[in-house]
């Protein structure tokens, strides 16, 4: 095991212990705020968190404090769905999903069955990734095995919490992308052997949609599931109405979209569906009751033209919503966009998001929906050390805005609105500053 070194960091300090509720005050016991806090961090985990002052007698003479007073610490962020591979299509214009994804996306994809791209493009994904203070996320590869590899191999060197897979695909795909049903699963059954749950990894066996994937193939990834309860699912689910029609010709037995994915075994409480735009109350309902979760990506949902996500729908239903960038459906990057344009699209619902619904939902919520709450998404003694420095004067508007903020929750909306990557001045994940903003 690496040892890293051992230090403290002085800041305030922001952790979530539970879903803070709906309200403009979060439920008691839910939020954990320390306003001049410290955070020892030691062989990668997060040996003890307190106030300051009184820690301070405790650590050893000697011991290595960086001072972040004015600045707040919380967990690293998480994005519970992104693509890495469509990094170099973000900003390609004006087209619904089906056209963007025949027009952009297959073409770009097919790049990645060279090596020395996909490793590159993993190394550029990633650097864009903790510039903006996301430290874990659950991510497409394409369909071919070495941008798995690439992935992998690249987050493993960081040390980085990273969950991915190899796109499945044996239809409605051009040629060079698409696999032969069983050749798909072998790919992934040797992907899986190499990577699942090695050191901070872990593999989420991923058919991109239902149109693109025969029943054989969907069976088939059932069948990896059930032979191996720690694997993750990832896929897409209700985003467009064109592909809702599309799965509806392909799938007459069905008798709804999710139902395509149920007949499989694919809907469990590892289960992420990207979008769930278009479902109704039993869908979101089944749903719920197999412990899935639905990722809610909204700057993406609005550059296609998706629809509005009914996120209270889905808290009623008792559903698990993680937050997502969707790049490169997505605009951005960075959860700070994700979270502002969440409460935008929610404002048009008549149901805007909290700030303090918001920073639970990048940071223990996700963690949760996604099963690693055991090792990140909280600052507390012995979760791993994944956290990011967020600095609220980091431009002068933000720090003009901040400087009129008379509590905690008005400073993370500020952040929300107002943030982008210059307001992450440092990212630290597995106890390692992995970016540290110039200047």
């Amino acid at each position: 095991m690496t040892t890293h070194d051992t230090r403290v960091l002085r800041a305030e300090l922001l952790s979530f212990d539970a879903d803070p509720g709906e309200n403009d005050t979060p439920a008691e016991g839910s939020v954990r705020h320390i306003p001049d806090g410290a955070l020892w961090i030691e062989d990668g985990r997060i040996r003890a968190v307190d106030d300051y002052a009184r820690l301070a007698p405790e650590l050893p003479e000697g011991i290595e404090v960086t001072d972040h007073r004015g600045k707040l610490i919380a967990p690293g962020f998480i994005d519970s769905h992104v693509h890495y591979v469509q990094l170099e299509i973000m900003a390609s214009y004006g087209r619904q999903l089906l056209d963007w994804l025949n027009e952009y996306t297959f073409p770009e994809e097919c790049r990645f069955a060279e090596r020395e791209h996909a490793e590159r493009l993993a190394d550029a994904f990633l650097d864009e990734m903790l510039r903006v203070g996301t430290t874990t996320a659950q991510v497409f590869c394409s369909s071919h095995p070495v941008s798995v590899d690439a992935f992998f191999t690249a987050s493993q060197r960081r040390g980085l919490c990273m969950l991915a897979g190899k796109v499945l695909m044996d239809r409605h795909a051009p040629e060079a992308l698409t696999d032969d049903t069983q050749g798909g699963i072998r790919d992934t059954e040797r992907l899986i052997a190499d990577w699942h749950g090695r050191e901070r990894l872990g593999y989420s066996v991923t058919p991109r949609f239902a149109p693109t994937s025969t029943r054989g193939q969907l069976d088939a990834a059932g069948g990896l599931l059930r032979n191996d309860a720690t694997l993750w699912l990832q896929t897409h689910l209700a985003e467009n109405t064109g592909e809702l029609d599309w799965v509806a010709e392909l799938f007459p037995e069905s008798r709804d979209y999710l139902e395509v994915y149920e007949r499989s075994g694919l809907v469990g409480p590892r289960s992420t569906f990207a979008h769930g735009i278009h479902l109704d109350r039993a869908m979101r309902e089944r749903l719920a009751n197999r412990g899935a979760n639905l990722a809610f990506c909204p700057s993406s949902n609005l550059f296609l033209g998706s629809g509005l996500f009914d996120r209270l729908a889905a808290r009623e239903a008792d559903l698990n919503v993680s937050y997502a960038s969707d790049v490169g459906g997505g605009t951005d990057l960075s959860g700070l966009a994700t979270l502002k344009t969440a409460y935008q699209v929610g404002q048009l619902r008549g149901q805007p998001l909290t700030a303090w619904q918001g920073f639970y939902g990048l940071t223990l919520g996700n963690a949760r929906a996604l099963s690693l709450d055991d090792r990140i998404g909280r600052l507390a003694k012995g979760m791993d050390a994944d956290f990011v420095v967020l600095d609220p004067q980091a431009t002068p508007l933000l720090a003009r805005r901040t400087s009129r903020c008379r509590s905690l929750g008005e400073t993370l909306f500020a952040l929300m609105m107002l943030g982008d990557d210059r307001s992450v001045a440092e990212a630290w994940a597995g106890g390692i500053c992995q970016h540290r903003r110039a200047g």
